[in-house]
């Protein structure tokens, strides 16, 4: 067996007879699939807090092997795939592409989680799928050791966070396919995917075979099937339904009422951050609100770093040239870093209560 401290290779032959790795990070891998081998049923599963406080949950055996076929059916991978899993095994993404290997009989290449994967495995391994988070990808990219080595990742899965503009311009340049995941703990991965370059580009996600779905009175999406038992799970996701394919507006929580207006600020976000790629503005941001006395919810443009060549009165001006003025920010705040919260997103609600109390004090 290799057993070495950032490096573990397996299969689902293998593992039968392999020792369990003195590295914590792989004893819990190894761990995990020994059950799973074993035939325990039940799973308790930790959420990843990107909608509210991370939980554990409780999931059938029955839902990971229908997640695990739904991705091995709608991508093409077959007995033999070589994976690398370079996503957290603690939680459901990292878990799945382990669950993907016994079911679907992979050979898998396990690493420590890590900003640029590609840094840590053999510079001659290659793959045939990776399943990465867009920081990640984006990492890859900017390296020069790695950049021109996507290829050896093969078709590449991005879950867990947005594609920025910027990542999105990168990624349409790959060979290699590119999918973004759309799903959640609760739904045992993901439920729909969509193409982000080459034939079969899409802005709309694509449902996987046997997902029932709809909206409810809001426009949320729900969704239902074998990954969730059967039991109705019921997203704050605003989407528009066309056919087997929905098209992502925004989180319902993340609506604002400015003088009578709704506003999405998750389409706000993605405006402006088309805007700032054009003008060559790298600065992370996140638009929120603030308590008006006139409108009720005054929208703001929060900008991390210091305003350099493009003030915030330059900011402005561009961005109404792209949204209705409803949608434009009225107003733009600098600060030098935003909060974060324990599972490293940023706070937005809490860096903007000590930026306003900065500027009141």
């Amino acid at each position: 067996m290799n057993n070495f401290p950032m490096l573990w290779n397996t299969s689902i032959s293998a593992i039968k007879t392999q020792e369990r790795p003195e590295h914590s990070y792989f004893a819990e891998a190894y761990d995990f699939m020994q059950s799973w081998l074993s035939g325990q049923q039940t799973f308790t599963l930790q959420t990843s807090g990107s909608t509210g406080t991370p939980k554990p949950i409780q999931i059938h055996r029955s839902q990971l092997i229908a997640s695990a076929q739904m991705t091995g059916k709608a991508l093409g991978l077959h007995a033999g795939t070589r994976a690398l899993v370079c996503l957290n095994v603690h939680y459901i993404a990292g878990l799945m592409m382990l669950v993907r290997g016994m079911e679907l009989d992979w050979d898998l290449t396990v690493i420590e989680p890590s900003a640029n994967p590609l840094l840590d495995v053999n510079g001659l391994d290659a793959f045939d799928f990776t399943a990465l988070v867009p920081l990640q990808l984006g990492a890859i990219l900017e390296n020069p050791k790695t950049e021109n080595q996507v290829n050896r990742l093969g078709t590449v899965l991005l879950g867990g966070a947005t594609v920025n503009v910027s990542l999105q311009r990168k990624i349409e340049s790959l060979s290699v396919p590119v999918y973004q995941s759309y799903g959640m703990t609760e739904t045992v991965s993901h439920i729909a995917l969509r193409k982000l370059n080459g034939e079969n580009f899409s802005e709309d996600y694509q449902f996987l075979p046997n997902i029932v779905f709809g909206t409810d009175g809001r426009g949320c999406l729900h969704i239902s099937g074998p990954v969730t038992n059967g039991e109705v799970v019921q997203t704050n996701d605003l989407v528009e339904i066309a056919g087997d394919t929905f098209k992502w507006i925004g989180r319902a929580d993340n609506v604002i009422n400015s003088g009578g207006v709704k506003i999405v600020l998750d389409k706000v976000d993605a405006t402006v951050g088309k805007v700032f790629y054009d003008l060559k503005i790298g600065n992370a941001f996140f638009n929120w609100f603030v308590s008006d006395e006139k409108l009720g919810q005054k929208l703001i443009l929060v900008v991390e770093g210091t305003a350099n060549t493009f003030q915030a009165k330059d900011m402005i001006e561009e961005i109404r040239k792209s949204l209705s003025a409803y949608e434009t920010p009225k107003h733009v705040y600098f600060v030098q870093h935003f909060n974060k919260t324990t599972t490293d997103k940023v706070d937005k609600r809490r860096t903007v209560q000590q930026l306003l109390a900065s500027q009141n004090g």
